[in-house]
């Protein structure tokens, strides 16, 4: 082989070789821009996904929506909003403020011992009855609690509780005395009263909401859920200095035995409301 074409040779080995390392070096920028792009992207998605994630809890609850929500007040009410549910006859001089929460399991001891006590009271006009529903057990105490913190039972008994009262008082009492009863009513930690279902089911043991369309429309579509934050506001700032429930006021003055403790039996509630009935 002459040294032209050896040279030659060599040149055209070269020129092979440098073609050869531009595809790879175009190859190589590619892929890293390939890299990159995967890596923005997914820093993106998890950025976002850190977005939806702070998004949504920070989201009010369906509950804390409603604060502000327009009212529906049931029939039978009467004051702000229709938090003012009054029960007796008008011939009563006197009213025996109760506080209640529908999830409170005192207050089912109460009703399952004194309930119809105070219901025999009420039909003989001894006194009025004012109800004020509370709902600290769903974490609401006071208006320090965040709504929905530790669940959502007594808000939604109290909407389904103003579903019976737009119904009747009576459907009102007889339903209230329905969900405290034993057969109904859960333990504290257990947050039956959630659902609708449920609700609807205790309601079937009552007379005037038995099968009643009205009644389970209100229930399912929360008509009187707004009214049942309005009821615990007015718990909340009530100026009777309750701070549990159940608790009894009578003449600005709570009832209490000489423990301190509400009046959980009907000799005990008895004399303290005799007691007062007489000042």
């Amino acid at each position: 082989m002459s040294k032209r074409n050896s040279q030659d040779a060599k040149n055209a080995a070269r020129e092979r070789l440098r073609l050869e390392r531009e595809k790879q070096a175009k190859r190589a920028k590619v892929k890293r821009q390939v890299i990159v792009a995967c890596s923005v992207v997914a820093v993106l998605a998890a950025a976002g996904g850190i977005g939806y994630a702070v998004v949504q809890a920070n989201k009010p609850s369906y509950w804390e929506g409603l604060k502000d929500a327009k009212v529906v007040a049931p029939a039978n009410t009467t004051g702000s909003d229709g938090t003012t549910v009054v029960f007796g006859k008008d011939t009563a001089k006197k009213t025996l403020k109760v506080y209640e929460d529908p999830r409170c399991p005192v207050c089912a001891s109460f009703e399952q011992t004194v309930g119809s006590t105070v219901k025999k009271d009420i039909d003989d006009g001894k006194f009025k009855v004012q109800y004020i529903g509370g709902t600290f057990l769903d974490g609401d105490s006071l208006g320090k609690g965040k709504i929905g913190s530790r669940g959502e039972g007594s808000k939604n008994a109290m909407s389904a509780m103003g579903a019976a009262l737009n119904v009747s008082p009576e459907a009102f009492l007889e339903y209230k005395t329905a969900l405290y009863s034993k057969q109904w009513h859960p333990e504290e930690t257990d947050d039956k009263f959630k659902n609708d279902d449920y609700l609807i089911k205790v309601a079937n043991t009552v007379s005037a909401l038995k099968n009643n369309t009205a009644f389970q429309t209100a229930v399912k579509k929360g008509t009187y859920d707004a009214w049942a934050l309005a009821m615990s506001k007015t718990w909340d700032t009530n100026k009777d200095g309750v701070t549990g429930t159940p608790s009894f006021v009578m003449n600005g003055k709570q009832l209490t035995t000489s423990d301190g403790n509400p009046p959980m039996s009907v000799a005990d509630f008895n004399s303290l409301v005799d007691a007062a009935l007489k000042v």
